[in-house]
């Protein structure tokens, strides 16, 4: 192999550095640190840009390209400054992106912009200014100041503040790709709110304490961050979800990697565990996945560890075919199990449950990193969760697609676009029961009940309507009353308010109610209003509903067709049901067995 001399044709291998761009690109550098201007992703164009005289700086355009002289040799701090002030001008939408032609706007609009850009940098503390004295900028807005120099004229030494020279640092182009422009704005916005949040993080640390920069941050923090940052699907859902990482907790609760709530928006990690950043992106998008497709939620009857499984093998086939981190060793994955719903895994795989049960999740061995309820951490404000899921998910695949982060599975995206179609409330669901399977009425008008004569003709008798015996013995229903010591009285209150509205708005004359708890009381047939509000409910023992199920079933006086509404806290017995018939449970709770009618959640 010939070794090439330093000025030959052979390439560039003995140049000399160019401390120009050297410089430039520490002064990029510097700028790139800062949040809110790093937010806005820049590009440089460095080589051949006409865009920029010969006396200047440099030039930023609408589509976020900063156009740099090349040849200029200058301190890094000095470009750090130049540079900022040209992503300033993108931040304060003086060059927002647009597809169609624009006019350029003209001296005096474009001096007040960069007299406002200045004076915001004379506390925006990024790098230093070139240039020898520092122009007093009065106060007021572009407008304003653009319309008082139009009358008054530019004050000297701020005609020519920008960093063009004299060219225009501001230029106005079309936008050309074939996704929506972005909003330079609101990145900035967002970006400046994000190192406020740190700046007063920092101020509210212990006194003593050195303040904690970014570099020096947890690396669950700085994975959760860039989901915020980059990449949508998952960044709604990410900025709402709050870490706890505490190992005394994790301890208590045996989590060995990570555990979550959906409920309390809250993700349990295991400060001590030693993941890489990577690792620790997969392990909390996998987490956020379980809260944001409530997962909780849909196991219903099915075992719950079983349950949580089948949604690891789903989730994680997901993140391992969008690239989301890194997945860490032990993990659930089947590739022969892609394309399957959990529900399908779940039947799969509850064939063999002995050995399933010795499965790890990220909690650990046997161990559920789906929880119930939120472990003991402090209190917090709670906001209608499921709205916050449904549009973080919503919202973050929409964003996702149009800006073409990446591959989302097709079984992700269908259920992303099943979430966004909420199912309806529990008692719009117990009116379409109750046009199911309770028939109105069909009255009948007799002389034998004959109505109020009217005033015009009192020596004419009207007939009356009145329902037939034989129509309240068919347009019935009963209900299976759970009055347990263990039944709460806000799950009654609502339960039988919104039986007796619906049976009152289906003009059914009465329904058969029985009281369980020890034993059966039959309180008979009952009146819509009697149901709602003159009640006395009796009992408060035990929790056994069969007896009362079954005094329903030998009822001579019970049609055989009528249905059946059973209103219990779910700390029963199993129930074997021979009709139509539907169970009303509190909101999150499970029967301890497969129901074969409906089940509403009472919210």
């Amino acid at each position: 192999m010939s070794r090439r001399g330093r000025g030959g044709k052979g390439g560039q291998a003995g140049a000399r550095p160019d401390p120009a761009a050297k410089a430039f690109f520490e002064g990029a550098r510097m700028v790139a640190a800062n949040r809110a201007l790093g937010s806005m992703e820049p590009r440089y164009c460095r080589e051949d840009c006409r865009d920029v005289p010969p006396d200047g700086w440099a030039a930023v355009d609408s589509n976020g390209t900063v156009h740099v002289h090349p040849r200029r040799l200058a301190d890094p701090r000095e470009w750090a400054w130049v540079l900022a002030h040209c992503l300033l001008h993108l931040g304060f939408g003086h060059v927002p992106a647009a597809a169609e032609e624009r006019e350029q706007p003209d001296r005096f609009a474009l001096a007040a912009r960069c007299a406002v850009v200045v004076r915001f940098q004379a506390t925006f503390s990024v790098g230093s200014s070139p240039f020898l004295t520092s122009p007093s900028v009065p106060g007021g807005d572009e407008e304003e100041l653009a319309e008082r120099w139009r009358r008054d004229g530019i004050p000297a030494g701020l005609e020519a503040c920008g960093v063009a020279g004299a060219g225009d640092d501001q230029l106005l182009v079309p936008w050309r790709s074939w996704y929506d422009p972005p909003d330079w704005g609101k990145e900035f916005a967002h970006g400046l709110a994000r190192t406020m949040g740190e700046a007063m993080e920092d101020a509210g640390a212990r006194p003593g304490s050195r303040p904690r920069r970014r570099h020096e941050r947890d690396p669950w923090e700085r994975a959760l961050g860039w989901f915020v940052s980059s990449y949508p699907l998952l960044g709604g859902i990410a900025a709402g979800m709050e870490v706890v990482a505490d190992a005394d907790l994790a301890r208590a609760h045996d989590i060995s990697v990570a555990a979550v709530n959906a409920s309390a928006g809250e993700i349990y990690v295991n400060p001590l565990r030693q993941q890489t950043e990577g690792e620790w992106r997969f392990i909390l998008a996998h987490e956020m996945l379980h809260a944001a497709l409530r997962h909780a939620d849909r196991c219903g009857p099915r075992d719950h560890f079983l349950f949580n499984v089948a949604c690891d093998y789903v989730i994680n086939g997901w993140l391992v075919e969008m690239g989301v981190g890194d997945m860490p060793q032990g993990l659930l994955y089947d590739p022969r199990l892609a394309g399957m719903s959990a529900e399908e895994v779940y039947d799969r795989i509850a064939t063999d449950r002995r050995r399933m049960r010795r499965m790890a999740t990220l909690r650990g061995k046997g161990g559920s990193d789906v929880l119930g309820e939120p472990l003991p951490h402090r209190p917090k404000d709670y906001v209608d969760l499921d709205d916050f899921y449904r549009r973080g998910l919503v919202q973050g695949l929409e964003l996702h697609v149009s800006q073409d982060r990446g591959l989302v599975p097709v079984g992700l995206e269908s259920e992303i676009r099943a979430i966004a179609h909420p199912p309806p409330p529990w008692d719009v669901q117990l009116a379409r029961w109750f046009d199911e399977f309770v028939p109105r009425p069909e009255a009948v008008r007799s002389f034998a009940r004959p109505a109020r004569r009217q005033a015009s003709t009192p020596g004419i008798p009207r007939a009356g309507w009145y329902f037939p015996p034989e129509e309240i013995a068919r347009c019935t229903f009963g209900v299976v009353l759970d009055t347990s010591g263990s039944m709460g009285t806000r799950l009654m209150g609502k339960a039988l308010g919104a039986i007796a509205s619906y049976a009152e708005a289906r003009d059914v004359p009465a329904a058969r109610v029985v009281f369980c708890d020890a034993a059966p009381y039959d309180a008979g047939y009952l009146q819509p209003h009697e149901i709602e509000g003159r009640v006395r409910i009796k009992g408060g023992g035990g929790t056994v509903l069969q007896p009362g199920v079954d005094l329903l079933h030998a009822a001579e006086d019970f049609p055989p067709g009528a249905p059946v509404l059973i209103v219990t806290d779910t700390a029963c017995d199993v129930l074997r049901v021979r009709r139509d018939h539907a169970y009303l449970v509190p909101k999150g709770e499970r029967l301890p067995f497969r129901p074969n009618g409906p089940v509403f959640e009472v919210v």
